[in-house]
C-alpha cells in the first residue's frame, strides 16, 4: 500500500510542506527511516535525529520545520497526527464469521450470525454475542455475559458471569473481566469469603491490555466508562469506578471502591489505596503512591527517583536518623526560647530608663 503525501496530509488534517506527489509506503522512527517512509518528531529528545533522517517526510511542529531536510506535514499535535497516519498503514485484522468446529456454544446462548467464535472458545448459557464480534482462540464467555457489536477479543480472554461490554471494545490476550474481588472477613484467625455479587460493566470504545484483571463488584458493579484505555497487567479491584477517557499505564494497582474521574492519566506502577476519590483531569506520574483523595485537577507525584547506590545508601542512613534529628532540633528550639525570655526582659528594662 502506498499513499501520495498530499492525500495523506488531507486525510489526517495536516499542513503539507513539500512535494504532494511523493509516495509513502509506511512509517518509521527518525533514526531508522528510509526513502518511502514517513516519520514524526514529537519529543525534543529526538530532535538530534532530524537532520540526518532518511525519511521522505516527517510529521512535526512549525517550530521544528527549519531543521527538517525533507518534506513535512506540520501539525500542532505531531504525535496525534502520527497516530492517525500509522492507522492508515496498520494491517487490518481479518474479520471472520461463524463458529469454529472446536468451539462450544451453548444452545441457550445467542450469537449473532455475523460474529466469529474461534478455536476452543466457550460461550455459556444466557450469553449474548453481538454483531461482528471476534472471539480469538480460547476465549471464555461466561453465563449471562453481554457483548456489544464490533468488539474484538484476542486469545484467552475470560469474561466471567454477568459481565457487560459495550461497543467496539478491544481486549488483548489473557485479560480477565469479572473475576471475584478480594473480599474476606476474619473469624478467630481464619478467613471467611465475602460473596462478590456485583458485575463488571464496560462502556464503548474501551481498550484493555494483556493480562489485565478487572474484579467484579462486591455489591455494586465495577464500572469503566466510555473510552477508558488500560495498559497491560493492570489490577482493578472490586467496586472501582473509572470515568470516561481515562488512560492507565502498565502495572497500576487500584484498590477497592476507588472512584476516578474523567480524562485522568495514571503512569506506570502507580498504587492507589482503597476508598479514595480522584477528580477528573488529574495526572499521576509513574511509581507514585496515592493514599488520600485528590480533590483538585493537576499533576501529582511521589516516590524517590533512582540515584547512584552510594548516594542512596548515605541518604537512607540519614533518613533513619530523621526522628532523632527532629528531637534534637525541638530541644534546641526550647533552649533558645528559654534564653530569649530573660534577655528580652533585660533589654526592655534598659530601654525604659537606662543611660547609654
Amino acid at each position: 500500500m502506498s499513499l501520495a503525501l498530499g492525500d495523506l496530509a488531507a486525510r489526517v488534517g495536516g499542513d503539507l510542506r513539500g512535494d504532494a506527489s511523493c509516495l509513502i509506503e509506511g512509517v518509521a522512527p527518525l533514526e531508522d527511516a528510509r526513502p518511502g517512509t514517513i516519520s514524526f518528531l514529537a519529543n525534543p529528545r529526538y530532535r538530534r535525529h532530524l537532520a540526518d533522517t532518511g525519511a521522505s517526510a516527517v510529521i512535526l511542529s512549525e517550530s521544528d520545520l527549519p531543521g527538517c531536510p525533507c518534506a513535512a506535514i506540520v501539525s500542532d499535535h505531531p504525535y496525534l497526527t502520527y497516530a492517525r497516519v500509522a492507522g492508515l498503514f496498520a494491517p487490518t485484522p481479518p474479520v471472520r464469521r461463524g463458529i469454529h468446529p472446536t468451539a462450544f456454544v451453548s444452545p441457550a446462548s445467542r450469537v449473532d450470525e455475523s460474529a466469529w467464535v474461534g478455536p476452543h472458545c466457550t460461550v455459556a448459557a444466557g450469553a449474548v454475542v453481538g454483531s461482528d464480534v471476534q472471539l480469538g482462540p480460547g476465549c471464555v464467555v461466561g453465563e449471562g455475559v453481554e457483548i456489544g457489536p464490533q468488539c474484538r477479543f484476542e486469545a484467552r480472554v475470560v469474561l466471567c458471569r454477568g459481565t457487560v461490554v459495550g461497543r467496539r471494545a478491544r481486549v488483548h490476550p489473557g485479560a480477565v473481566l469479572g473475576s471475584d474481588g478480594f473480599g474476606i472477613a476474619e473469624d478467630a484467625g481464619r478467613w471467611v469469603k465475602v460473596p462478590q455479587l456485583g458485575r463488571v460493566r464496560i462502556g464503548d470504545d474501551v481498550e484493555i491490555g494483556a493480562n489485565t484483571t478487572i474484579d467484579r463488584g462486591a455489591l455494586e458493579d465495577t464500572v469503566l466508562e466510555d473510552g477508558v484505555k488500560l495498559d497491560n497487567q493492570v489490577q482493578i479491584a472490586h467496586n472501582v469506578y473509572i470515568g470516561a477517557h481515562t488512560a492507565i499505564a502498565g502495572c497500576v494497582g487500584i484498590s477497592g471502591s476507588v472512584r476516578i474521574g474523567r480524562r485522568c492519566r495514571i503512569g506506570g506502577g502507580v498504587g492507589i489505596a482503597g476508598h479514595l476519590e480522584i477528580v477528573g483531569d488529574v495526572v499521576i506520574t509513574g511509581m507514585s503512591l496515592v493514599t488520600k483523595s485528590i480533590t483538585r485537577a493537576g499533576v501529582y507525584s511521589s516516590g524517590i527517583p533512582a540515584e547512584p547506590a552510594v548516594r542512596w545508601r548515605r541518604n537512607h542512613a540519614r533518613l533513619r536518623r530523621l526522628e532523632d534529628l527532629a528531637r534534637r532540633v525541638r530541644e534546641l528550639e526550647c533552649g533558645l526560647e528559654a534564653l530569649r525570655g530573660p534577655a528580652t526582659a533585660r533589654v526592655a528594662g534598659r530601654d525604659d530608663g537606662a543611660d547609654d
